[in-house]
């Protein structure tokens, strides 16, 4: 007799080996309250033969959901339909999964969809302050080289449309210095070409050029360095990479210094992301461009950044509301 638990274990090793670690982490949570609401009705999945379990379980669990968001109930769902999907694939036991997607439809809540905001004002003063922080006096050469390091890493998230661990995960030997261009890692394991604009490339370059010194002393080939490192006492003469944590203190810190204590937490890493993607959608009004450069699987989480952009739309309704008497 195989349990539920057991079942379940093997069906933890197939996410495992076909999904990023973030999502197998997801699918485990979603898993792990899907068991202990089980086991809250007296179906302990430690014992209980996997052949008594059903759809009408499904209906329980997503009872028991609604003390969640509606997003991560989504994401549960999606988590404990696949686990029906894999009982049914290994012939385990026969499974109706129509009426397990009937039943999601019907009683599962749907998360809303909120369009991104960003203060595109306030970022673009933010940068204004970034291109000028290599000309910021400094007390030392660690914080000399922290001015040209945030100078390049607030700028590289502006124009690349990056997200914060792709920043801090670059390597000096991803970028092509020739073509403006790098090979990255992306969401899903999956390969990307990215660009770089020309000041976010001469930020880039006259950071390198200040730590050069450092970085040939490290004996390390230079392809393997971090592109952005640490300049603090914890680090030292040592080349380490920036961690996420550090990536967001640095817009934090910087955010305060251009716009006052008041804005910071009104801009983070990914504001800059939501300002590229827009950036291209204003200069182009190309949907799919926008998709490609921004590496959105789907094109409709392009399609929520077009609402923020459709200008005709404002010029249509500034003529029906705004004429004057």
């Amino acid at each position: 007799m195989a349990t539920i638990i057991e079942t379940a274990y093997r069906y933890h090793d197939t996410v495992n080996q076909a999904r990023s670690a973030n999502t197998a982490r997801t699918y485990a949570h979603g898993m792990d309250h899907f068991l202990n609401v089980l086991k809250e009705n007296k179906f302990d999945p430690e014992t209980t033969d996997i052949k008594l379990i059903n759809e009408d379980h499904v209906a329980l669990f997503i009872s028991n959901l609604k003390q969640l968001s509606p997003a991560t109930e989504r994401l549960y769902l999606t988590a404990v339909t696949g686990f029906y999907e894999f009982l049914a694939a290994e012939s385990i036991i026969p499974v109706n999964l129509a009426k397990i997607r009937l039943l999601i439809r019907q009683r599962a809540r749907r998360p809303g969809i909120r369009l991104p905001q960003f203060p595109k004002y306030d970022i673009e003063t933010v940068l204004d302050y970034a291109m000028r922080l290599n000309h910021k006096p400094a007390n030392d050469e660690q914080e000399k080289y922290r001015h040209y390091r945030d100078r390049a890493f607030l700028l590289t998230l502006a124009d690349t449309g990056l997200r914060i661990h792709e920043v801090c995960g670059l390597r000096r030997g991803d970028i092509d210095w020739s073509t403006r261009q790098a090979l990255v890692i992306g969401k899903g394991d999956y390969q990307a070409v990215i660009r770089f604009s020309k000041r976010s490339m001469k930020a880039l370059k006259d950071y390198l050029k200040v730590r050069g010194q450092m970085d040939g002393a490290t004996g390390k080939a230079m392809g393997s360095l971090p592109v952005f490192a640490r300049h603090d006492k914890g680090a030292g003469n040592k080349i380490k990479p920036l961690s996420t944590t550090s990536g967001r203190a640095i817009v934090n810190e910087r955010v305060r210094e251009a716009l006052g204590p008041e804005a910071v937490g009104t801009i983070t890493p990914h504001s800059f992301r939501h300002y590229f993607v827009t950036r291209i959608l204003n200069e182009t009004g190309n949907l799919k461009l926008a998709q490609t450069f921004a590496r959105h699987k789907n094109i409709a989480v392009t399609q929520r950044y077009a609402h923020l952009v459709d200008t005709e739309l404002d010029d249509e309704y500034s003529e029906i509301f705004d004429q004057e008497y």
